[in-house]
């Protein structure tokens, strides 16, 4: 019942009209509004109290989120011959130990993905898990929160960071931060066009400082570039920009982004996309079976559990973790006289494990040896018609 009534008050307010007649309205979100709780505070279910709605893109729900890190090594080089003999009993000694699931964290869906980074951080320092460099989506990082990650836990985050998210910036056209000379030691900032700022003010802006920059109205109104630098009529350009450490080591790591190298070191990441769909395959995270936080972080704990578990069965077995899947347009490839559906176009066997000698039949079928020596035979499934 307290849901319920909780529900009711944060939805619609009652007022009394100068006649003395009780109306009562829906609220409206809104200066001019009665005011709507925020999303991280406001129950959007009376089945569940804990569930929020959040977004992504065009993606919307109403839920929790999921946060996954595994572990990301790579094999040492492959001492194997090239030949196709089958390898002795045991594993070769390039063979590795697989990635496996090191930490779960459920979160209510309105939780921004950077607010998780340092927990997350902190949670595998604690179980002495901390990775030397952590690769992470472009949603959990910021220059504060690698600078936090490497002074708090001895962490190298490896993310994209956030680009520039001015008007400027986005649009493509104008003079965005990167276009301004800043000057901390005179507290200066200087505009493309040569001009310096009046205004330099150290402020709190959601619980971090920053630095607000002002150019005076007096020298933005009679500017040329005027239109490609600001729409204000009766103030001139502000910028808000970050203290000296952490704007030195954002534009560092912007730099060293745009490199090959880093993008190829990048590349490890993809791991954890293939738990991610293995997690939503094998175990359907994407609906929760219980209702409350509690009872579904415990369930994405027993997944990560059933997940590792998968993994390592496929090792020590040597079966395949990642079967070949058929895709809807490949099923429409003809064989067999127009009998049944088929193809030849599979994804091979491509786990590690699986590279001593893979053969491909025109039919689709693979004959393939793993390096123990053991082989194995996988058909393209096929469909009647």
């Amino acid at each position: 019942m307290q849901v319920l009534r909780t529900m009711l008050i944060q939805s619609f307010t009652r007022t009394v009209s100068e006649g003395g007649r009780e109306v009562i309205s829906r609220r409206e979100p809104g200066g001019s509004g009665d005011g709507v709780p925020p999303a991280h505070r406001k129950i959007s279910s009376p089945y569940d109290a804990d569930v929020r709605w959040g977004a992504k893109k065009d993606l919307t729900w109403l839920g929790y989120k999921l946060h996954i890190s595994g572990t990301c090594d790579d094999p040492p080089a492959c001492g194997c011959p090239p030949d196709a003999v089958p390898a002795p009993p045991g594993r070769c000694g390039h063979d590795v130990r697989p990635n496996l699931i090191t930490g779960v964290a459920t979160t209510r869906a309105s939780v921004a993905d950077a607010e998780m980074t340092t927990p997350v951080n902190a949670a595998l320092h604690r179980r002495d898990l901390a990775p030397g460099r952590h690769y992470l989506d472009s949603g959990y990082g910021s220059a504060r929160i690698v600078a936090d990650a490497a002074r708090l836990f001895g962490i190298t985050l490896v993310t994209p960071l956030p680009a520039d998210s001015s008007r400027q910036a986005r649009a493509g056209d104008g003079y965005d931060r990167t276009a301004f000379a800043i000057d901390y030691d005179t507290r200066t900032v200087t505009c493309p066009q040569g001009k310096p700022s009046t205004g330099w003010t150290p402020v709190r802006q959601e619980g971090h400082d920053k630095i607000v920059v002002r150019f005076g109205i007096t020298t933005c109104r009679p500017c040329p570039a005027r239109q490609l630098c600001t729409t204000a009529r009766r103030n001139g350009r502000q910028l808000t920009i970050l203290p000296r450490d952490l704007h030195e080591l954002q534009t560092a790591v912007r730099a060293g982004q745009q490199s090959e190298d880093w993008q190829d070191d990048y590349k490890r990441r993809a791991g954890i996309e293939g738990a991610i769909s293995q997690a939503v395959t094998v175990t359907g995270c994407r609906r929760a079976r219980y209702r409350g936080l509690g009872k579904t972080h415990l369930e994405h704990v027993y997944s990560a559990v059933a997940l590792n578990l998968c993994r390592l069965d496929a090792y020590w077995n040597d079966t395949l973790l990642n079967r070949g899947r058929t895709s809807h347009l490949a099923r429409l490839s003809l064989a067999t006289s127009g009998k049944e559906l088929t193809t030849n176009i599979n994804g091979g066997p491509k786990c590690r494990h699986d590279h001593r000698k893979v053969d491909q039949l025109p039919d689709g079928t693979f004959r393939w040896t793993t390096p123990s020596g053991r082989r194995y035979t996988t058909e393209p499934t096929r469909y009647p018609i």
